[in-house]
């Protein structure tokens, strides 16, 4: 019988599986469309795409370096408990490493071979759904390269080399001693984590974040009764403020609670031979944004009684 697109579609929403793992399913069982959501779930394919709608808020960041590019991923599980099997670490590592190869984009990575494993990333991520038996989004990816210089990575709360619960990437661009940059790239990367700036520079932040502060600002300060003209100084004074605490070459490195980071990297090029400046970051925190479902633990428990 012929396997037509339209039958792997009505499969493949019938189970979630992957549109090749339905095409293979129908030729196995002839085309009979019931038989091949057997023969899936006898796969574990159709188990996974069943667990597709848990949140999934928990797991780990993985980072992977070399030399002049990182790359930075986030699995998410739906416990903290699969985060800790190293079948799991093991695949968010290679993940990474995987993200080295690709632009950084999410689509590129999950078409990417998974080294070593021969299948893709999503269907590695497919095949440890159905082995480990949870729900597993591979949710963001980004990646940082530099012409000449260092990209620098820190994982905080680490569990094992390059895996944690935030994941920091900082660019470095240089001509002088990598080793130094380097160095400085993993103070900067903990800072970082630590301060959780919005953007790099001024011009990096979200005009409407801007906006937003300039209003509040402005409506504070014209309840001091002042001037307007005192009063648009008054603002710009607070969005100076403002700045110091969201914009990362505008904060206090944290390693010293005195220098800038723009003052950092300014005294740095003496240090390494020539002058350094930061290309960008990108920081993940897990979990960040994604609603979790709030589990009322006695009432799953007497439900589960109720259905015995």
């Amino acid at each position: 019988m012929a396997i037509t697109a339209q039958m792997v579609k009505e499969l493949r929403e019938k189970t979630g599986a992957g549109m090749m793992d339905c095409k293979v399913a129908l030729q196995e069982t002839g085309g009979d469309m019931e038989a091949a959501v057997d023969w899936l779930r006898t796969k574990g394919l159709a188990k996974a795409a069943k667990k597709a709608g848990r949140v999934a808020a928990e797991g780990l960041i993985g980072i992977a370096e070399e030399g002049r590019k990182a790359a930075i991923v986030e699995l998410n599980s739906e416990t903290d408990f699969v985060a800790r099997n190293e079948q799991f670490q093991a695949l968010v590592s290679a993940v990474a490493q995987a993200a080295l190869g690709t632009g950084g984009s999410l689509d590129a990575v999950l078409a990417a071979d998974l080294p070593g494993a021969g299948k893709t990333v999503e269907g590695a991520i497919t095949d440890a759904v159905a082995t480990i038996g949870e729900n597993m989004t591979l949710r963001r990816t980004a990646a940082i390269e530099v012409s000449e210089g260092v990209v620098a990575g820190y994982v905080h709360s680490a569990v094992a080399p390059g895996l944690g619960k935030i994941g920091v990437l900082v660019g470095m661009q240089s001509s002088g001693d990598t080793a130094k940059l380097a160095a400085l790239g993993r103070q900067i990367a903990m800072h970082v984590a630590a301060a959780n700036p919005l953007s790099l520079d001024v011009s990096g932040l979200d005009p409407e974040v801007v906006a937003r502060e300039r209003a509040v600002f402005a409506e504070q300060a014209r309840g001091s009764g002042k001037p307007e003209a005192i009063i648009e100084k008054m603002v710009e004074g607070r969005l100076r403020k403002f700045y110091e605490e969201a914009v990362l070459l505008k904060q206090v490195f944290v390693v010293d609670g005195e220098r800038s980071i723009e003052t950092v990297l300014a005294d740095a090029a003496k240090e390494v031979g020539s002058p350094v400046s930061l290309t960008g970051f990108v920081s993940f925190r897990l979990g960040e944004g994604v609603e979790k479902e709030e589990s009322d633990f006695a009432a799953e428990v007497a439900a589960a009684v109720g259905q015995r």
